[in-house]
């Protein structure tokens, strides 16, 4: 079975790793990145960085460190997948630019691809997915292509092996709830979010996962046709 290195950076939200491990068909070394918690090492088929409440360049000590363990993976070719943060901290370990929105988008949205690549193969455009976030990618890193945008810009890049998305395509409908309960957004805006986590709202959003056994197709013939050292 493949091995993947999850990087943890919710500070311990209870749904995270549940969703990842229900999402992703691999054996899951997970980390605690937001607790300083990092791999020893890069004896991985791949990585995956998860979502979290904090900005890329946001003053904790452990950021910087998990950029620079990101940027150190990612020059060894290491296949990466960056989901809402893990989006924006590839991003920013890569050589590209995170900025604050001064706002947030959140709740099932549509977006739709620009560019043709395997990780969205298989999936409609434009297609829907569920946002929680107030950062965004405003620059690419350099020789980055930029696969899927919406209004509020940039949702998916692709440079060499990295992919960064950033909306959930992992979230669950009781995930999704809390995490649009735990924002301090006016009550009257999470409540419309909330009503619109309904049951067509999520089969939808379901389409989208597909994008992960896309990436895990892809770790698997990267595996063979360059077994790690």
């Amino acid at each position: 079975m493949l091995r993947f290195a999850l990087l943890d950076a919710s500070h311990g939200t209870e749904h995270t790793r549940r969703n990842f491990r229900r999402e992703l068909d691999a054996a899951l070394v997970e980390f605690d990145v937001s607790a300083g918690d990092l791999p020893p090492d890069f004896d991985y088929d791949a990585v995956v960085v998860t979502g979290s409440r904090s900005s890329v360049y946001g003053s904790e000590p452990w950021i910087d460190d998990l950029l620079d363990w990101i940027g150190s993976a990612a020059d060894r070719g290491l296949p990466i997948l960056g989901v809402c943060y893990g989006h924006q901290a590839l991003a920013a370990a890569l050589g590209g630019q995170v900025e604050s929105m001064g706002d947030y988008e959140l709740g099932y949205r549509e977006v739709r691809t620009v560019d043709d690549d395997p990780l969205f193969a298989g999936i409609d455009t434009p297609f829907t997915a569920f946002q929680a976030h107030s950062d965004r990618v405003t620059a690419l890193p350099p020789g980055a292509t930029r696969l899927a945008e919406n209004d509020r810009g940039v949702q998916a890049f692709r440079r060499g092996n990295c992919w960064g998305v950033q909306f959930h395509p992992e979230y669950d409908q009781s995930s999704a709830e809390e995490v649009a309960r735990g924002t301090d957004l006016p009550a009257d805006r999470i409540q419309r979010v909330v009503d619109g986590i309904d049951d067509d709202a999520y089969d939808a959003a379901c389409r989208t996962k597909r994008l992960f056994d896309n990436f895990v197709e892809h770790v698997r013939r990267h595996t063979v046709d360059e077994p790690p050292a």
